[in-house]
C-alpha cells in the first residue's frame, strides 16, 4: 500500500482578483520522484512555496508526514521542516560563506552537534553531492553553475532529510552538467531512499528522472501520470506545451 508523505487537497491561491490555483489536489508517495510542470504563470513555484509554508494559500490543506503544515504550531512545524530539504533555483547560498560554512550553517542552526562533528558531517554531504573537497573552502562566486547547484544540494541534505524539494535544478546548466545532476538525483533516491519533488521545464530531465509528472493548468492538476503517457495526453493545453520544436526534438531522441 502506498505510503503517502505529501497530500495536497483543494488548494487555492489568489493574488487579489487573480486566481493561480482554484482546486489543486495530488499526493506523493515515499520514494517517488515527482515533477511539477505547466505553462508560464500556472503557479509551479507558488505551489512549492505553499507546501513549504513560505506563503499561506488562500484555502486548502497540505499534509506532510501526517502533519497539517498550514495549521501546525511552531514546534510541530519545525519537526516536519527538519525532515525536508530545499534546493532553490539560484542556489540561495550565502555569498559571504564558503561552501563548507554554508552546509555547516544548517547544522549549527538545527542540530546539537559539536563544531568538529558539524564540520565532518558537512564534508560528507559535500562529497555526497558530487563535489570534490577542494570546493569546500571556495565561495559561491568562485564556483561554476553546476558546482553551485551541487553545493546547494549538499546544504539541502545536511540534516539527513527524507524529502527534497528542487526548484528548476538544471536551469542554466550545460547539457553535460544537467545530465550529471539528473544522475545524482536518481542515485540519491536509490542509495538514500529519498523522495524528490521538483519543478522543472527541462524536457531531458522529464523523460529521464521522474516517476510521475503533474501538469498544472486552469488552476488545477490537468494530468498526473508518467511522461510516456503525458506527452500523448489529448488535453489542448498539454498538447500545446509539448508541440514546440524543442519538445519534438527530445521526443524524437527517445
Amino acid at each position: 500500500m502506498p505510503n503517502n508523505i505529501i497530500t495536497v487537497q483543494h488548494l487555492k491561491n489568489y493574488f487579489g482578483d487573480t486566481c493561480v490555483h482554484e482546486d489543486v489536489n495530488f499526493s506523493v508517495n515515499s520514494g517517488e520522484i515527482i515533477a511539477i510542470i505547466g505553462g508560464s504563470g500556472c503557479g509551479k513555484t507558488t505551489l512549492l512555496r505553499s507546501i513549504l509554508r513560505l506563503m499561506m494559500p488562500t484555502a486548502g490543506s497540505v499534509s506532510v508526514f501526517g502533519t497539517q503544515v498550514l495549521t501546525a504550531n511552531a514546534q510541530d512545524f519545525l519537526a516536519v521542516q527538519k525532515r525536508w530539504g530545499m534546493m532553490f533555483q539560484g542556489g540561495a547560498l550565502f555569498s559571504s560563506l564558503t561552501v563548507l560554512e554554508n552546509v555547516m550553517y544548517v547544522l549549527n542552526e538545527y542540530s546539537s552537534l559539536s563544531y568538529r562533528s558539524q564540520k565532518a558531517v558537512a564534508k560528507l554531504k559535500i562529497l555526497m553531492s558530487g563535489l570534490d573537497l577542494n570546493a569546500a573552502n571556495k565561495y559561491p562566486s568562485e564556483l561554476s553553475g553546476g558546482m553551485r547547484k551541487r553545493a546547494a544540494l549538499a546544504r539541502a541534505i545536511a540534516l539527513d532529510p527524507e524529502l527534497i524539494f528542487l526548484d528548476e535544478p538544471t536551469a542554466g546548466l550545460d547539457p553535460k552538467s544537467a545530465g550529471d545532476l539528473d544522475d545524482l538525483i536518481l542515485s540519491m533516491r536509490k542509495n538514500l531512499g529519498l523522495t524528490f519533488v521538483m519543478v522543472t521545464h527541462d524536457l531531458d530531465t522529464l523523460w529521464y528522472v521522474p516517476d510521475r509528472v503533474i501538469f498544472l493548468g486552469e488552476g488545477k492538476v490537468l494530468a498526473d501520470e508518467p511522461m510516456a503517457r503525458l506527452h500523448k495526453n489529448t488535453h489542448p493545453m498539454i498538447q500545446s506545451y509539448f508541440s514546440g520544436h524543442r519538445a519534438k526534438e527530445v521526443h524524437h531522441a527517445e
